[in-house]
């Protein structure tokens, strides 16, 4: 028998609940109803802010970021980005010289690692930088240029510039969002490019980002996701997600 309006909504609902997207044939094949059918359930639940429609799939939440200004970023997922950064700064040892990007999970990073650390850090966001400088790490250098005001850091070609001439053993990157198709990607262009020179002047890449940014797209695409060698999230990320990651060569660590 074939399920009422209100019987798919609700199986539409829960699936996504489940797994945060589907798609149009999926739910036709799984409801046994026809692709039209589906398309004009997701319309109404999408009327009613319960959903997020997207190229013949549906999605629990609307992918595209809004900028936001890091200090407001501070205050979410508190508990997540200081285990995340813990992690993070355990990964570093005396001798390194590491690239440190900008960002709300990245600034915990700074304040997590070990006071008269014997390290070379070179970091676009400002707070990383002063936090660093004033616990005595070894060697701390401010990239130069534009400061980008919501994030509190240098972008643009005057800071590209000056990481040609180095080489690094990891970049701790923060980003907005993570897509398994379309990769990392911040909200802003000059921030994208930055990024992308710093992941040419490093061995390893290695993304610090809560579960919340899974699934989310913001305006500029860093990198694809083949460009990354470790992840670090929390176990929020779902296993089917982490699986994803861990197929595409992603070594996916959840604290």
């Amino acid at each position: 028998m074939m399920p009422s309006m209100a019987e798919r909504h609700k199986k539409i609902l829960e699936k996504l609940k489940l797994t945060g997207y589907i798609s149009v044939n999926e739910l036709s094949d799984e409801l046994g109803v026809s692709a039209v059918t589906i398309r004009k359930d997701l319309k109404l639940l999408e009327s009613k802010n319960l959903l997020f429609r997207s190229h013949g799939s549906a999605l629990l939440q609307n992918p595209y970021i809004a900028d936001r200004h890091v200090n407001e970023k501070e205050q979410l997922y508190v508990e997540e980005k200081r285990r995340i950064a813990l992690y993070a700064a355990g990964l570093i040892s005396d001798g390194e010289s590491i690239i440190l990007a900008s960002g709300s999970t990245i600034n915990e990073l700074a304040r997590q690692i070990e006071p008269n650390k014997k390290i070379i850090a070179l970091c676009a966001s400002l707070m990383a930088a002063r936090e660093l400088a004033v616990k005595g790490i070894s060697e701390v250098i401010q990239l130069g240029g534009l400061v980008r005001q919501s994030s509190a850091s240098a972008v643009g070609p005057f800071a590209e510039k000056m990481l040609e001439g180095f080489l690094c053993s990891k970049l701790f990157l923060g980003v907005d969002g993570i897509d398994t198709d379309f990769g990392l990607t911040t909200t802003n262009a000059l921030e994208a490019s930055l990024n992308q020179q710093m992941i040419r002047s490093v061995e390893k890449v290695i993304v610090l980002a809560d579960s919340s940014k899974f699934g989310r797209r913001g305006f500029s695409r860093i990198c694809h996701l083949d460009q990354v060698d470790q992840l670090i999230t929390d176990t929020g990320l779902s296993d089917s997600s982490a699986k994803l990651l861990e197929e595409r060569g992603i070594d996916v660590v959840r604290v």
